[in-house]
């Protein structure tokens, strides 16, 4: 009786622990990434005030990004008015905890090229969670410290993890020349699993000069 009793309490307390942990991964690392992005918010306002430039000159210098830092701020009118996110340099796990990531070697956003960003489904924000609802002619705006981006989604599919023609410059052509400026958001699939991959894309449709923040 007291081995059986013994053995239904750690049974009992691995229950809590492996629920404790699950309540941690789905809600407390969304505090995590809520701070992160905070601080990145005001890190890109405060650079894109006050950019570098050379003495004499009256253009800014181009910074050179590191891993983690906000490169542009992404707002998908799909998922919400409040919908917006500091979206990073890099994919690896360190930078997903921050927000989406932009994928090293990918085109700079509004370039011709793929831009190729990742964002997680379930945890650290969940900043993607929603990425199965766009539909065809849904706009992904980014802004960035020259313009408002607006881009505009055309299609999407689930591929295997280890599918990486979709990040070419030409997704799904190898060795073409691209002409258009392209958008290339991937999540895993589907929630709560990383078998797959959802990978949504999308084509700049338009182009919104800002005025130049003041310094």
């Amino acid at each position: 009786m007291f081995v059986l009793r013994a053995l239904g309490e750690l049974l009992m307390t691995m229950g809590i622990v492996v629920l404790l942990f699950a309540a941690y991964e789905l809600w407390g690392t969304g505090l995590v990434t809520d701070r992160e992005q905070g601080r990145l918010v005001e890190a890109l306002e405060q650079a894109w005030r006050e950019p570098v430039r050379r003495p004499g000159s009256t253009e800014p210098d181009p910074v050179p990004v590191e891993a983690g830092s906000g490169v542009a701020v992404m707002r998908v009118p799909a998922f919400g008015a409040d919908w917006s996110k500091v979206v990073v340099e890099g994919t690896g796990r360190e930078e997903l905890k921050k927000g989406p990531g932009r994928m090293a070697g990918t085109a700079d956003f509004g370039a011709v090229g793929n831009t190729v960003v990742s964002g997680h489904r379930t945890t650290y924000g969940a900043p993607f969670v929603d990425l199965d609802r766009l539909v065809p002619g849904d706009a992904v705006l980014v802004e960035t410290q020259e313009a408002i981006l607006v881009y505009r989604m055309y299609g999407s599919e689930v591929v295997r993890p280890t599918d990486v023609a979709v990040a070419l410059p030409v997704p799904r052509r190898p060795g073409a020349t691209p002409t258009k400026s392209l958008l290339t958001l991937t999540t895993c699939n589907p929630k709560y699993s990383a078998r797959e991959r959802l990978i949504v894309y999308a084509e700049l449709s338009e182009t919104r000069p800002k005025q130049p923040a003041s310094g």
